[in-house]
């Protein structure tokens, strides 16, 4: 097979974020010939990473490194636990938990070699402190930082503009990884989206063909492996509804960057790849506004929820949870099973959506959603949320009734809503506001605030958060493969297109494994034997 290829590297790296920009610098460091293909254009590359909240496991280095494995075995698999009845990837799972016990102690430290500015900031511990190994594994969940600032209002601000030196979360964290990057001289190719790999006549990959605006085609050779690091499918919509449960593009949402539309997954599967676990995400219910990318509404980071003068109710206008729940770590990346409840009687999702009612007292204390990461998708939410209510992105009511009868009007209520249902779901709450605890849920008391101050709120909420995490199948080492678990020669994946994370999810999980198991795969990339 004779292909015109315009460019060759020892090592390809497809998609620029937290995986993608570790893979690279790893193999860098190992001493192969570099290149990073990126889809998005450099003035608006906004990846899933520099979109997040900077968060990354960096445990303790003078953890127990059994009790470490063991956590991150039952995160990765539930091979462990003993209410499992199967393990997610069995596998696979000793061998990761082994590699998670050895590398992600230097998570920090790496980052932090990078660049010497890095700082970061001490965010919470083991999120499942009844896993084996919780207590003694000395887990430690950090965040990104320049200014080495731990206070939430300056986390969560908007610093794509600023200097680096006052960069937070995710900002930061993409920062420094650039710097990296940059310092190591790896030319990223931005706006050269891939579209297929290129075997050899014995069936290795040797290569990636890129689409140019134009429509042309330009040819990458892969002397040693291409890694696959392009993010997962969030807004494709045949894989939604071949993968996802419910109703797949209209109920659900995603507050990533729309430029994941399962380029990756599309390109493997399609020389015999093998999937795993494809329909997994990293998820609760988040609020979904009109505004389309792809034909798919535009998730929002609903942090509002589970503060105190809101709740949230079903379609018919119960409430069915702790709204806390919703937002707190871990369950707000496993929330969204909840959602996905059939009702095999009425044969409808009542969860899709829920709504989240809250009072004019939260209203004016600030943005339900987290604004700044609005913003990569150009959505101007408004910090007091009146553009958001001008926009009818937010439904207003003077009474209940009044905004019970406004969400029944909704196209996605179906006619749903019960106004006598949701006054009582309020007036009950606030009884229970009042006593200072709720029996119904047993919400945290420190989140309790009634629900009283008209007007009154109602936002949609969708089954989804930040991504996918399934996708293709992948051993310890990320080769992808095929569906007889044989490696295809020369080829990996990493991050959110093959996540480890196959049972559950702990926040800063996709950055963790981008940096940990990115510089895995990168390593043993650069170790192939070189194609001629």
């Amino acid at each position: 097979m004779l292909v015109d290829f315009h460019y060759e590297a020892d090592v390809v790296v497809v998609g620029l974020g937290a995986a993608g920009g570790c893979a690279a610098i790893e193999a860098y460091d190992s001493g192969a010939e570099v290149v990073i293909v990126e889809k998005q254009p450099e003035n608006r590359h906004h990846s899933n990473t520099r979109m997040s909240g900077g968060g990354f496991h960096s445990p303790n280095p003078d953890g127990c490194p059994e009790a470490l494995k063991a956590y991150a075995k039952a995160m990765f698999s539930g091979d462990n636990l003993p209410l499992k009845l199967e393990g997610e990837m069995p596998e696979f799972a000793e061998e990761l938990a082994e590699i998670w016990a050895t590398y992600a102690p230097q998570n920090a430290a790496f980052m932090r070699s990078l660049d010497p500015q890095f700082q970061t900031v001490s965010m919470s511990s083991a999120a499942f402190p009844d896993f084996p190994g919780a207590k003694d594994a000395g887990y430690a969940v950090v965040r990104s930082s320049y200014s080495g600032s731990a206070d939430e209002k300056v986390l969560y601000g908007l610093t794509r503009n600023l200097d680096k030196s006052q960069k937070q979360s995710g900002e930061a964290f993409h920062a420094c990884l650039l710097t990296g990057i940059d310092s190591r001289g790896v030319p990223v190719h931005y706006d050269t989206p891939a579209s297929r790999l290129i075997l050899d006549e014995a069936g290795m990959v040797i290569g990636v063909t890129c689409k140019r605006e134009d429509g042309s085609s330009i040819n990458y050779h892969a002397r040693r492996a291409v890694i696959l690091s392009c993010g997962g499918y969030e807004y494709n919509k045949r894989m939604r509804k071949a993968f996802m449960d419910g109703p797949a593009c209209e109920g659900w949402a995603f507050y990533g960057s729309p430029a994941n539309t399962g380029d990756g997954i599309e390109m493997a599967a399609s020389i015999g790849a093998g999937l795993s676990k494809v329909g997994s995400v990293a998820g609760r219910i988040i609020c979904a506004i009109p505004e389309r990318r792809h034909g798919l509404k535009i998730g929002l980071n609903t942090n509002g929820v589970g503060k105190p003068n809101e709740i949230v109710v079903d379609s018919y206008g119960q409430r069915f949870a702790s709204e806390r729940r919703i937002t707190k770590d871990p369950s707000r990346y496993i929330f969204y099973k909840e959602a996905l409840h059939f009702n095999t009687i009425t044969l409808d999702y009542p969860r899709i959506p829920s709504w989240m009612i809250f009072d004019e007292s939260m209203r004016e204390r600030g943005a339900v959603v987290w604004t700044a990461s609005a913003t990569y998708n150009d959505i101007d939410w408004g910090e007091d949320n009146l553009k958001a209510i001008e926009n009818g992105w937010i439904l207003k009511g003077g009474t209940l009734e009044e905004l019970a009868e406004k969400i029944r009007n909704h196209p996605d209520n179906r006619e749903r809503m019960d106004a006598a249902t949701l006054t009582e779901a309020v007036r009950r709450y606030n009884e229970h506001c009042e006593a200072g605890w709720d029996p119904d849920y047993d919400r945290e008391p420190g989140t309790l605030g009634p629900v009283q101050e008209p007007p009154f709120y109602a936002i949609p909420l969708y089954p989804g958060g930040p991504n996918t995490k399934g996708g293709l199948r992948v051993n310890a080492q990320r080769q992808v493969l095929d569906w007889q678990d044989n490696p295809i020669p020369h080829l990996y994946a990493v991050g959110e297109i093959a996540s480890v994370f196959q049972f559950v999810y702990q926040g800063g999980g996709n950055l963790a494994e981008g940096i940990t198991l990115g510089r895995l795969a990168g390593r043993f990339a650069a170790a192939e034997k070189p194609y001629h």
